[in-house]
């Protein structure tokens, strides 16, 4: 279990800071970004999580833990670590073929909005989104836990659905005309 007595230590007031595994680097190493991306998405939920069903919230504090383990995971690099596993993913996979079985097929793009919970559900997708671009990146440079690359694409998933969900099973869903305002 991990103990904090500390809230500033110092160590990084010159741009660095430490992975895991005590290996320092710079502030802006895409690992860094990678996990703080991660971070924000978690952020986000939790923002969520205020405007939503007690449901809703126990699937959202379980994705945040999980959130919390993607960044051990990226966290350490080599050697043992809390990983993402295959498991992480097919939870994901399950939890999207639920949502999703009452919702209607769509005929268009949906425009981020709907309800407050699906709008900020959707700024929770697009950061998740980000994250992941972020993900494929560090992994051009250093070999990522392809199960977290998995995770990461499959979260942005079941976001979406959660965001139409979220906005009466899609009956509020703002869908794209395209060439509306022509």
């Amino acid at each position: 279990m991990v103990q904090i007595t500390r809230i500033y230590t110092r160590s990084g007031d010159k741009g660095k800071t430490s992975l895991g595994d005590g290996t320092r680097r710079k502030k802006s190493d895409v690992r860094f970004e990678t996990i703080g991306t991660i971070d924000e998405v978690n952020a986000y939920c939790g923002l969520i999580a205020t405007e939503v069903s007690p449901k809703l919230q126990k699937l959202i504090k379980h994705i945040q833990n999980d959130l919390f383990d993607l960044g051990a995971d990226l966290a350490v690099p080599h050697g043992e670590a809390l990983r993402i596993s295959a498991d992480h993913v097919e939870f994901l996979e399950k939890q999207i073929d639920t949502f999703n079985a009452p919702l209607k097929a769509l005929d268009s793009f949906v425009l981020p909005g709907g309800t407050k919970a699906g709008a900020l559900m959707h700024v929770a997708r697009t950061i998740t989104r980000r994250a992941e671009r972020s993900m494929v990146l560090l992994n051009e440079y250093e070999l990522v836990n392809s199960n977290a690359m998995q995770y990461i694409n499959r979260l942005s998933d079941l976001l979406f659905v959660l965001c139409r969900h979220l906005n009466d099973n899609g009956k509020l869903d703002v869908l794209w005309v395209p060439g509306a305002n022509r």
